[in-house]
């Protein structure tokens, strides 16, 4: 098979686009035929060596988190699944990855793919997806009737914790450039308002609840603690924040995980129209390299999907 690999930490001339063995599935694993995965920001951690702590592999190393696909082949002891079933999974950050014709993938971490969507697009769901629904609900522990800041909702985790949000019952507040402003207003912002300079100019401030999913500086996350109302929480996907104990605000990070049950929900409310998925650009997979070269330049806009050939 055809698979994106890399056999060293490196930039991102180290991606080949190489033939590579077909892997077997072993008990509890299930084999699938890859329609896309995606482009993540944690891909270029991990293939530059940013984080052999936090998730050491073995090269060489196959990338790509995410995959929506069709079951090809089922390990011994997998029961629930049939070869041609249409499936997604956020895959194990250690394991060789989705960037390849075929991929395994853990049989617990397979939900059924979206029927009203192609499959392909469905591959943009699984990491991001989950990252904002646990932040909102996990972390956040998100009301109806709670107001909500959501800082860089133009992202592809921001898009998905906007309509979530709305869904949840909340006033969302969005911070976003001019280009995404329209996408989220459709997604269900009541607010957009462009970066945070003025604290105290914020519309819609104080709020009970803080995503931020932008990096941001002590000094940047000691003014978005200030816009928490007292007993509110800020939870962040990028730097880490000071909670404010005297007003009995917390500061918490979110560190998302696969979890089949939750991509269900999550899958559910695509078919059923409330939850859309944004795709903003569809490439070939021996573009990887280029796309991750994108990435590093800040030219990539939205999600990227992979496609084997």
């Amino acid at each position: 098979m055809k698979a994106v690999r890399f056999h060293r930490y490196g930039d991102t001339d180290v991606l080949a686009y190489e033939d590579a063995p077909r892997p077997a599935p072993a008990a509890g694993q299930v084999l699938v035929r890859v329609a896309a995965t995606t482009f993540n920001p944690v891909d270029a951690s991990i293939r530059a060596g940013s984080l052999t702590e936090a998730f050491p592999i073995r090269f060489p190393h196959v990338p790509g988190v995410e995959v929506a696909g069709t079951v090809a082949e089922l390990g011994p002891d997998v029961a629930g699944w049939q070869p041609g079933d249409a499936v997604l999974a956020y895959l194990p950050m250690t394991d060789d990855g989705a960037a390849a014709e075929y991929v395994l993938a853990p049989a617990a971490a397979l939900a059924a793919a979206p029927r009203t969507v192609p499959l392909a697009d469905a591959a943009a769901l699984p990491a991001v997806g989950l990252t904002a629904w646990q932040a909102l609900t996990e972390e956040a522990e998100l009301a109806a009737g709670q107001r909500i800041l959501v800082n860089g909702a133009g992202g592809a985790v921001g898009g998905y914790a906007v309509q979530l949000a709305k869904q949840l019952g909340a006033e969302v507040t969005a911070t976003a450039t001019a280009g995404s402003a329209d996408r989220l207003r459709s997604y269900g912002a009541d607010r957009i308002i462009g970066h945070i300079d003025d604290p105290a100019a914020v519309a819609g401030a104080p709020f009970d609840v803080l995503l931020n999913l932008v990096p941001t500086t002590p000094e940047q996350n000691a003014t978005l603690v200030g816009l928490v109302a007292d007993g509110g929480v800020l939870v962040s996907a990028t730097s880490p924040a000071q909670p404010d104990p005297a007003r009995g605000v917390r500061a918490v990070a979110v560190f998302s995980r696969s979890d089949a049950a939750q991509l269900a929900e999550l899958v559910a409310r695509v078919d059923a129209g409330t939850l859309r998925i944004d795709v903003a650009d569809r490439r070939p997979l021996a573009d990887l390299a280029a796309v991750h070269a994108d990435h590093a330049a800040g030219r990539l806009a939205g999600r990227t999907i992979l496609l084997p050939a």
